[in-house]
């Protein structure tokens, strides 16, 4: 098994950080979520995000005008504060969508081939 070094896990740290608003607002893209169960949708799709992490960016879309939120009396507990996109959240997530194909398929289309083991050139 190789060994990670600290440079590597930043690298990847990076990465998840640099795309956690795009993977939030496609987890709202359907429907009107609360923390938790943002929460719970990152971490399906192996995006370990921590509660301390993710208020904080669900504050700054919604003070960006990509978000909306509201309180929720729930049936037993407390309320929970539900979250969804608004038309500007739509807007931006299709485009930054359109950003991240673009982006990934140049980063493939790089590294395909130590992927495939050859060398080029």
């Amino acid at each position: 098994m190789p060994i990670i070094t600290e440079h590597e896990d930043r690298w990847e740290a990076q990465i998840r950080k640099g795309s956690l608003d795009l993977a939030i607002l496609a987890v709202l893209w359907n429907e009107r979520l609360y923390g938790l169960d943002i929460l719970r949708r990152l971490q399906g799709a192996s995006l370990e995000v921590a509660e301390g992490t993710l208020y904080p960016i669900l504050m700054r879309l919604k003070n960006d005008g990509l978000l909306e939120s509201t309180w929720v009396e729930a049936e037993a507990g407390h309320p929970r504060k539900y979250y969804w996109l608004t038309r500007a959240g739509r807007q931006r997530a299709r485009s930054m969508a359109q950003s991240w194909d673009a982006f990934s398929q140049s980063i493939s289309d790089l590294v395909l081939p130590m992927k495939n083991g050859r060398k080029e050139g």
